[in-house]
């Protein structure tokens, strides 16, 4: 069985900053991609991130260039989103998904072809 689990949400002060874990098992693929979503209220959910386990490529929102940093740490089958120079528009539920990589056009495409498992949320919430 696919698992993901989410955490590190928390509460922090704008300008703060928060180390978010995904951790997947279960499954054998080589070739996929972990994203991060997030969805704050009344919002729609929204793609900030993701990376490829073929080639550590990489995606970001352009809400979140420059502040977050997402990673991965294959012999743990972790994922990791540093967010730093947080502000209250980064409050939302934040979600980890394993679905499609595409090797050429990268992890983005890939997730917009197919999402296969999500995580539970982890609530991010920042104090202004």
């Amino acid at each position: 069985e696919v698992q993901l689990q989410a955490s590190g949400g928390g509460l922090v002060q704008a300008g703060g900053s928060l180390r978010l874990s995904c951790a997947a098992s279960g499954f054998t693929s080589d070739d996929y991609a972990i994203g991060w979503f997030r969805q704050a209220p009344g919002k729609e959910r929204e793609r900030v991130s993701c990376i490829s386990s073929s080639d550590g490529s990489t995606y970001y929102a352009d809400s979140v260039k420059g502040r977050f940093t997402i990673s991965s740490d294959n012999a743990k089958n972790t994922v990791y989103l540093q967010m730093n120079s947080l502000n209250a528009d980064d409050t939302a539920i934040y979600y980890c998904a394993l679905g499609d990589n595409d090797v050429e056009a990268g992890c983005d495409y890939g997730l917009r072809l197919g999402i296969h498992y999500w995580g539970q949320g982890t609530l991010v919430t920042v104090s202004s």
